[in-house]
């Protein structure tokens, strides 16, 4: 990277049975103002081949291809294909129901060449849209340096795979990303990532995330909390261990308090409870989780509504992220 100013960009875009969401995420990629960038479609294995609707549409200049899994591999396995099938000095991620604005990879790419070589992981803000297109969040990251005892301790919300591109030789550092996680593979990803390099940020909302209730993996409580929390405790928390005993309890209490929004945003109350007062046990300072148990205790009565307040209230500006 250091020898150009147009490094070539790789974008690896994991799908599965989004036929309806795909396209505007590959044609958000083919419209980047930055002429270096080529595209990977990776098909874990889709009921119906994504092929087809890639063909179909106008991508003008845009080198890309598709390539597909025989058989369902999970997303992780996916990025790895892509990974592994693209040349760039820069990987990028773009989610398939996620779309990026115009500016994106060059912003990102400036933030790399600013950064210098010791940077190897740039995260973008983003924009959150709900199934009409209405903004109802908006995030900015503050990544700076070295981040891992901040991710470990919560101090940071972990970037999603379609606000962050890493450099190439961070990726052979680390590792990829982790197949056995179901979800929170992007904060386990982060973590040993920021293991081997800096971190720097795009203050620009340079992402459009939907929600719109179209299985997620954010909405799968059961796996998170039965899979992910112990192997991501199993994992890394030695490592929070390094940093001091109140690093590692606030690793465990942020991840009790983050399991515990999560049953709470899916309908499990009682669920959300216990993690959010294990939470406590482990972190008394995190004041929002109290916040949070008193919505969990009343359940359904205060929850909705509250969770509506603060849609309209994030939409209306920034939160750092």
């Amino acid at each position: 990277m250091e020898r150009t100013t147009t490094p070539l960009v790789s974008v690896v875009i994991p799908t599965y049975g989004r036929p309806e969401f795909l396209p505007d995420a590959v044609e958000s990629v083919a419209a980047q103002t930055y002429p270096n960038v080529e595209l990977v479609v990776v098909d874990d294995h889709s009921p119906e081949p994504v092929e087809p609707v890639l063909s179909a549409l106008s991508l003008g200049t845009l080198e890309w291809r598709c390539l597909r899994h025989e058989e369902n591999e999970g997303a992780n396995a996916a990025r790895r294909t892509g990974i592994e099938s693209t040349d760039g000095e820069i990987v990028a991620f773009l989610d398939d129901d996620d779309y990026w604005e115009p500016t994106a990879v060059e912003r990102i790419v400036e933030a790399f060449l600013a950064g210098g070589p010791e940077v190897g992981a740039v995260a973008a803000g983003v924009r959150i849209v709900d199934a009409d297109g209405e903004q109802i969040g908006r995030t900015i990251p503050e990544y700076d340096g070295d981040i891992t005892e901040r991710i470990l301790r919560g101090e940071l919300q972990a970037a999603t795979f379609s606000r962050f591109a890493v450099r190439r030789s961070a990726v052979e550092a680390a590792g990829y990303p982790d197949e056995r996680f179901p979800s929170w593979q992007d904060k386990e990803w982060h973590i040993r990532l920021s293991q081997h390099c800096r971190y720097a940020s795009v203050a620009e909302p340079l992402v459009v995330r939907r929600v719109t209730g179209h299985g997620q993996i954010t909405d799968d409580f059961e796996r998170k909390r039965d899979v992910s929390y112990p192997l991501l405790v199993e994992k890394h928390g030695s490592l929070a261990a390094t940093y001091g005993s109140d690093c590692a309890r606030q690793f465990v209490g942020h991840l009790n308090a983050t399991l515990g929004f999560s049953a709470l945003r899916n309908g499990y109350y009682r669920d959300a409870v216990v993690h959010l007062l294990r939470s406590l046990r482990y972190d008394p300072t995190r004041r929002s989780t109290y916040g949070y148990l008193a919505l969990a205790l009343t359940g359904p009565v205060s929850y909705p509504p509250a969770r509506r307040l603060k849609q309209w209230l994030s939409g209306r500006g920034s939160v750092p992220g």
